[in-house]
């Protein structure tokens, strides 16, 4: 395989990816990024522990997706992250049915 036929192959499961996303958004309340992914989830729980410079965050997620082009199952039932970086969680606006 070629470095052509790589860079293809991975801009093609990127843009496979991007569009899953976009038809899975709606199913899901919460956007939480770590520095290491990127995930939708119905469920977020977010716990610090430790103290002072040695604090860091423990992430629950329950009824999650997973942004990682490289996964077979994107969607899974339960997630915990544990990290001593920045975690963002942003609430997704309500859907109008």
């Amino acid at each position: 395989m070629s470095a052509e036929d790589l860079e293809r192959y991975e801009t093609e499961i990127e843009l496979a990816l991007f569009q899953e996303y976009r038809a899975v958004l709606p199913m899901f309340r919460y956007v939480v990024e770590t520095e290491r992914r990127f995930y939708l989830a119905n469920r977020v729980q977010l716990d610090r522990r430790g103290e002072g410079t040695g604090a860091w965050y423990e992430v629950k997620l329950e009824d999650a997706w997973v942004w990682d082009m490289y996964r077979p199952a994107r969607f899974v039932t339960s997630v915990k992250v544990v990290t001593c970086r920045d975690v963002n969680i942003e609430e997704l606006p309500e859907k109008e049915l």
